[in-house]
This record gives structure tokens, C-alpha cells and sequence, in this order.
């Protein structure tokens, strides 16, 4: 059985120490915050500042390979997330009736709920696992390395204490010292590309009224107008959270953080307006997050692991702007692939730099290319360009065979080019369009005029 120690107790860190550990591997978890998520999940959300992971009272939607994960390697966690009110929504669902069934449909689901609920139910199984010792409140201040080349990484420094291991894990976040120490320590530098998302979010949390209906019915969560997006996040007991995004370069982006000023220009967004209209509570002030960057850390390159003994996994591996929600999914499919090859990869890491190549880093390239996209058009109030590819988006709402395909780019399950470049799909958009010549994708947000006079008044 190997020894590993992971640096990090956010969800990524956590999944890979229970994922391990169920599988008889000594582990020894390393967090530096002594507060753990589950005795209050509203006082935890709203009240516990944790200003190095600005990402943890954003909206968030897990996507399928989520929860597939979680039913594979921890249904008792699935199972715990639905217990503290998490729910479950189908792609299909939309439709009232579900089309038939075909394989893979019922991998098509997005657990709704917030960032806090997994990370309490993951802590709460992890407290469970007798093979885990967590340490709370213990920073990691460096690595051990051993003699070789390259160099091989045999424990962490924590504190005045050397903790040694066949196999660390650094799942300590986009702000990963690790990189830093392998330089001092004398080893080739990580590869690390980084692009910037010229892309803010604002949110604002909201909870329906309980002698209220539980939702606005079938209404789409996303509007759009040229230079903004907004979006609605149901998610669990009753709360629920109102976005928006703008390019960083908005001249109104500050005005925004006003409630009065966030709820009036939301207002104008149908899928906002549709929950707005319910008169929910108001839960939070408005909450924003920008600065952000698609990056990807690898320790490995052109001549192969540039230390063995160390990987790293979740935002520390690829950190990813949110727009598309692959964050934890991420995370869990290479907690999933490390606990299930441990031994090899604390052997020798190259297959495991293989597969993060060859698996993850086509989302994040795909990630890349989205956000160049929507930080162009945001900057310049430019409507959809690609007329069919905005009738695709469109058509997926009326036609379950194109929604099937939407859902499939979705949740990582099909490319985007594979999913809707079959003929079934191909044929079903081009009757749609046929049935209305004169479409043309406009969006449903503000002017902005209208948008301008808002934040104004």
C-alpha cells in the first residue's frame, strides 16, 4: 500500500484522500484552515470568509461526471448530499416527458446545490475513514526530496515535523506554492500556461418563500444581452442565486455591487426576472469575482516528470474560469484516476501526465477558446456570429434529440463536434431552421441604453 500525503482539504483534496483511503492507502490529509464545512451550512456559506477561495460562494452547478464519480467510488456521499438538500435535474427533465431512452441518457444529470454541501458531505465521509488522518490547521511549508534524477519529492515539511510519503498530492488551489519549491529545490520548472478571462461575475443569493411556489416553472435559466450574461442557479433548500457577467472592462462593473442597482438591471434578464418575481429573501450582498485566468500546471515536459514522487491534481493541475462549470468535475475525475492507480503513479508519474494530457487538457483548451470568444463579444456588445450554431442552442429546447447532444457537450460525455455533427442532429436543426427562415439569434437581455439608464437611475 503507498503512503500519500495531500496538501489541500478543498473538494479536490478530499475526494482523493477518501478515494485513497477506501481503498486501504494510508493518507494523510494537510489543511491550513482549522474550520471544516457541516455543523451550519448557511453560517458556513454566508459567514465563514475564506478570501483564497473566492470561487467558494459563486454559484455552481456539478455537472454529470459528478456525480457519476460519486456513485462509483462514494454513493454513501450521494446519497448525504441529497439528505442536506441537494437536487437532481435531468437534461430531459425540461420536456415534462423524457424521450426514449437510449445508453447514456441517464448519465445526464446535474446535481443543483451549493459548493458547500459537497465539500460538508465529502467531510463527513472523510471523518468516517479510518486509513485519513486529517490535519486541520497544519500548513504544509515545503517538500522533501530524496536523491535521483529527476529529483524524487519523499514527504512534506509541516510545521517543525517531516511527514514522509511514497506519494504526495498537491491539491492546494490555483495559488500552489508547489511550483516555487521545485524551482528552489534545483528541479526543472513546471510548464505552466496561463490565459487570462477578461470576464467578471456578480451574484446574489436568494431563498424562495416558504408559503411560495417552489419555482417560476418551466422557464430557461440563461438570458443574454450583447455585452452581459445572466443566469439563475436553483439550488438547495429553497436557495437559489442570480448571475451575471460582464467583461472586466465594463465601465458599470462597480455600480453592480450595489443590490438595488444588481436587482434592477437582472430585472431585465427574463430568466432572472422570472425568479425575481417570486419576491424571494434576499440571503447575501452582492458577490463579485474577477481576475481570473485559465491555467494549466504540468509536471512534466519535453523530457518527461520533472520530479517523481508528486502530482498534482484539481485547480492545482487546472484551474479553469467558470463559465462552463468543469471545475470539480475535473477535480473528481483525477481523484478517481489517482486512487485507482496509485501505486503506479508513485512509482513513476509519467502515465499519469499522459493522461491528464490526453483526457483533461482538450477542456481546458476548449475552455480557453470559449472565453476568448465571450470576452470579445462582451467587450464589444457583439451579437452570436454563427447562425446555426445559435439555432443549435435554440432548437435544444423544442427537440429532444438536439438537447440530447447539448447535454452531452454539457457533461464532458462527447466533443462538441462529435455531438452535434451527426446526421440525426444535423437533420433535426436544419428542420427547425426550414420552419423558421427568417430566424435570426437576438438576444433577450437589455439595450444598452437600457442597461446604461438602470445603473444610472
Amino acid at each position: 500500500m503507498a503512503r500519500v500525503a495531500v496538501i489541500g482539504g478543498g473538494i479536490s483534496g478530499l475526494a482523493t484522500a477518501l478515494m485513497l483511503g477506501r481503498r486501504g492507502h494510508p493518507v494523510t490529509l494537510f489543511e491550513q484552515d482549522t474550520r471544516q464545512a457541516g455543523e451550519d451550512l448557511d453560517q458556513d456559506f454566508f459567514d465563514w470568509r475564506r478570501p483564497k477561495v473566492p470561487q467558494a460562494v459563486q454559484p455552481h452547478s456539478f455537472l454529470a461526471p459528478v456525480r457519476s464519480v460519486l456513485l462509483t467510488e462514494a454513493p454513501d456521499v450521494h446519497a448525504d448530499l441529497l439528505a442536506r438538500g441537494a437536487t437532481e435535474y435531468h437534461d430531459f427533465d425540461w420536456f415534462g416527458e423524457h424521450p426514449p431512452h437510449r445508453a447514456g441518457d441517464e448519465e445526464l444529470v446535474t446535481l443543483r446545490t451549493r459548493r458547500i454541501v459537497l465539500e460538508a458531505a465529502l467531510t463527513a465521509a472523510v471523518r468516517r475513514e479510518r486509513t485519513v488522518d486529517v490535519r486541520r490547521g497544519c500548513r504544509v511549508r515545503g517538500l522533501t526530496f530524496g536523491e535521483g534524477r529527476p529529483a524524487r519529492v519523499t514527504g512534506v515539511q509541516a510545521g517543525a515535523d517531516l511527514h514522509r510519503a511514497d506519494l504526495v498530492v498537491d491539491a492546494s488551489g490555483r495559488r500552489s506554492p508547489v511550483p516555487a519549491w521545485l524551482v528552489e529545490a534545483g528541479c526543472r520548472p513546471p510548464v505552466v500556461e496561463s490565459h487570462r478571462a477578461g470576464i467578471a461575475y456578480l451574484c446574489r443569493w436568494y431563498r424562495l418563500r416558504a408559503d411560495g411556489p417552489g419555482g417560476p416553472g418551466r422557464v430557461q435559466n440563461g438570458s443574454a444581452a450583447p455585452f452581459a450574461l445572466a443566469g439563475v442557479f436553483p439550488s438547495d433548500n429553497g436557495i437559489f442565486a442570480v448571475n451575471l457577467v460582464v467583461s472586466t472592462a465594463d465601465p458599470t462593473r462597480g455600480a453592480l455591487t450595489d443590490p438595488a442597482v444588481f436587482e434592477a438591471v437582472a430585472r431585465r434578464f427574463p430568466a432572472a426576472a422570472a425568479w425575481l418575481d417570486l419576491a424571494p429573501e434576499p440571503q447575501s450582498a452582492v458577490l463579485a469575482m474577477a481576475g481570473l485566468d485559465n491555467r494549466w500546471t504540468s509536471l512534466a515536459d519535453g523530457d518527461g516528470p520533472v520530479v517523481t514522487g508528486l502530482v498534482n491534481a484539481g485547480d492545482s493541475l487546472i484551474h479553469t474560469n467558470p463559465t462552463l462549470g468543469h471545475g470539480v468535475a475535473l477535480g473528481m475525475r483525477a481523484a478517481q484516476h489517482l486512487a485507482t492507480h496509485v501505486d503506479r503513479i508513485a512509482e513513476d508519474p509519467t502515465g499519469y501526465h499522459a493522461w491528464t494530457a490526453q483526457d483533461l487538457r482538450p477542456l481546458f483548451d476548449a475552455q480557453v477558446a470559449a472565453d476568448r470568444a465571450n470576452e470579445r463579444n462582451l467587450a464589444e456588445s457583439a451579437p452570436p456570429s454563427d447562425r446555426r450554431a445559435a439555432a443549435r442552442a435554440a432548437c435544444a429546447f423544442d427537440d429532444p434529440v438536439v438537447m440530447r447532444a447539448r447535454a452531452q457537450v454539457r457533461h464532458l460525455v462527447l466533443p462538441a463536434d462529435e455531438a452535434y455533427g451527426s446526421d440525426e442532429v444535423e437533420g433535426h436543426v436544419t428542420a427547425w431552421l426550414a420552419a423558421r427562415p427568417d430566424y435570426s439569434p437576438r438576444p433577450d437581455g437589455p439595450t444598452r441604453d437600457q442597461w446604461d439608464a438602470l445603473v444610472a437611475g
